[in-house]
């Protein structure tokens, strides 16, 4: 009787370190929506909320409503029907799935992000900070889907493709060279990077 009490016990036990262990991995499954199975890489499908380039963050929200500050570096890569793209193309709305890796002080990381859905009408969100731009081109990278340009007055662009580019302007892309004279239509990201509307 005595033995079968502390046998029930110890089960009671062990079935209580076995919740408490579940609970624990179910902490860190909730961080990322549960879908983490392993602390090293896992893929999760979020929507941009925005990306933070002073720190290099993007920051994702999941079908569950939930939050995560994603780290990257120029090692990422963002992708879009087979085309590069610079992590500054992704908009607020853009539906992803990230590749995510944790990090050693706990944060985590990605160096995969492939757009699943752009967001619609990202081509006119920008249209009154569109603006008429010209120059001489000075690199042309067609595999990730920027060139460079020599805007005069010692200022030189970076001019990215947005993903709905036309064909017709990714024609003209593809065509480029250096030393090319083009028009061109674009909104500016920052100081120096531009993204590009359609060439004229």
């Amino acid at each position: 009787m005595h033995f079968d009490r502390v046998s029930r016990m110890a089960a009671s036990a062990v079935a209580l370190a076995a919740l408490g262990a579940c609970t624990n991995a179910g902490q860190l499954g909730n961080v990322l929506g549960g879908v983490l199975g392993t602390p090293t890489s896992n893929q999760v499908s979020a929507t941009v909320q925005s990306v933070d380039t002073r720190n290099q963050v993007v920051n994702l929200r999941e079908s569950n409503g939930q939050t995560i500050a994603v780290s990257y570096d120029n090692q990422t890569q963002v992708v879009y029907n087979n085309q590069n793209y610079q992590v500054t193309n992704l908009e607020y709305g853009d539906g992803v799935n990230a590749r995510i890796q944790t990090t050693n002080n706990g944060g985590y990381y990605t160096d995969l992000i492939q757009v699943t859905q752009p967001v619609n009408g990202s081509a006119t969100t920008s249209s009154s900070n569109v603006q008429s731009l010209q120059g001489t081109v000075r690199q042309v990278d067609v595999t990730n889907g920027w060139f460079t340009v020599d805007a005069g007055g010692g200022t030189v662009l970076t001019v990215s493709l947005p993903y709905n580019v036309s064909r017709t302007d990714q024609s003209k892309f593809q065509s480029l060279r250096s030393g090319d004279f083009v028009r061109f239509y674009g909104v500016y990201l920052n100081n120096t990077r531009v993204e590009l509307r359609q060439f004229y």
